[in-house]
């Protein structure tokens, strides 16, 4: 049986000159709650509209962050996985470049790569997970 490797989208993350004029810019135009930060969790729900475990992120990042080093795209994806650690041995025992090292934080377990066009993908397993 193969591996699990990716459970989900996780997030999108946007470099923007003015992450909270553009968060600002979505919820007015778009009635996307940010509440004056740059950042949104939107939560899972079932088909019923009952919340669910997990949520999805959309962050905007100022346009010179270097979260997203060393792509020099403008959007980086995150990925929810189901373990972390297991997936980049098997990507590292495929040739994919692991990008610095993994950190457990109280967000969950974080790891990135680079696709093949140059575009950063973070990799998250959530809390409890």
């Amino acid at each position: 049986m193969s591996m699990k490797r990716i459970t989900g989208l996780g997030g999108v993350f946007i470099k923007a000159k003015d992450p909270k004029g553009l968060a600002e810019w979505y919820q007015q135009h778009l009635g996307i709650g940010f509440n004056g930060n740059s950042y949104i969790d939107l939560p899972f729900s079932d088909e019923t509209g009952k919340p669910s475990p997990g949520y999805n992120v959309l962050s905007f990042f100022k346009s010179d962050s270097a979260y997203f080093d060393p792509s020099e795209k403008q959007v980086m994806i995150n990925l929810r996985v189901h373990d972390l650690f297991a997936l980049l041995d098997q990507l590292k025992a495929e040739g994919i470049a692991i990008l610095g090292d993994p950190v457990d934080e109280e967000y969950g377990k974080f790891g990135w790569i680079m696709d093949p066009e140059g575009n950063k993908i973070e990799l998250w397993q959530p809390p409890g997970n």
